[in-house]
């Protein structure tokens, strides 16, 4: 599986993206990880990754944003699975092992789990989803969410997902919650469950950009457009089912 990170380099991310690597290097489970520096100077990445053969990087000579960095870092997965990732996140010590035994028992297209909130004292917060745990038929995470402005349906870093389905719903043209819409898109095109347990962390900090003043300027916009995304890409994909069973 690979991990598909996009990063600034920030000063004030690097430790936690440091922190982000030892999380996956504490993974019981094969990984590569392909981190897209977008328009960031590539000797500013931490040793440990660069000492690392697992981890690739793409470096982009001028700044596109997540969306398309991500997109573009995509393109060089060679693994059968992949998942998105933010580079001050971390995943817990088994979240990796549990989604894709899940994955290769059961044969469904995505396996996602519950994720924490990572406080700056270290300690956790449990969030779970609206996504009921178990089995979901291709489209069925849209029934739980209703309303753009609800808490989105599942927590898109959570998911592990087979690479062709990622692709044909990878991250969404937007500058913000354009992992609403892979997220959504991902689950309309393939049944998955959703396991009892956290997989992923969030980390709690000033530098987030749901704490920026210019979060809220747009969130309305972005949500609006993934739900009605996530509402059209259902629609075909069953129309397209019903006709091929007539």
């Amino acid at each position: 599986m690979t991990v598909v990170i996009a990063t600034r380099l920030r000063e004030d991310r690097l430790d936690y993206l440091t922190a982000m690597h030892a999380s996956l290097s504490r993974q019981s489970v094969p990984w590569e990880a392909v981190i897209a520096l977008d328009g960031a100077d590539p000797s500013r990445l931490p040793a440990p990754l660069t000492a690392d053969p697992r981890v690739r990087t793409l470096a982009l000579r001028r700044p596109v944003g997540a969306a398309c960095a991500r997109n573009l870092a995509l393109t060089h997965v060679r693994t059968k699975y992949v998942n998105w990732a933010d580079d001050d996140d971390e995943f817990t010590d088994d979240a990796m092992a549990v989604r894709l035994s899940t994955l290769e028992s059961t044969g469904v297209g995505w396996c996602a789990g519950w994720s924490e909130d990572l406080h700056p004292d270290g300690t956790t917060a449990l969030w779970r989803c609206p996504v009921p745990p178990g089995r979901h038929e291709a489209g069925d995470v849209m029934n739980y969410w209703t309303d753009p402005q609800d808490t989105i349906p599942i927590g898109p870093t959570t998911i592990l997902a087979r690479t062709d389905l990622v692709r044909a719903a990878p991250m969404g043209g937007l500058v913000q919650g354009e992992d609403y819409m892979a997220a959504v898109g991902v689950t309309a095109l393939a049944p998955g469950i959703l396991l009892r347990l956290p997989v992923y962390r969030y980390r709690k900090h000033p530098g987030q950009m749901t704490q920026q003043t210019s979060y809220d300027q747009l969130e309305a916009a972005a949500r609006e457009h993934a739900h009605a995304y996530g509402l059209s890409l259902r629609s075909a994909v069953r129309a397209g089912q019903a006709l091929a069973r007539d």
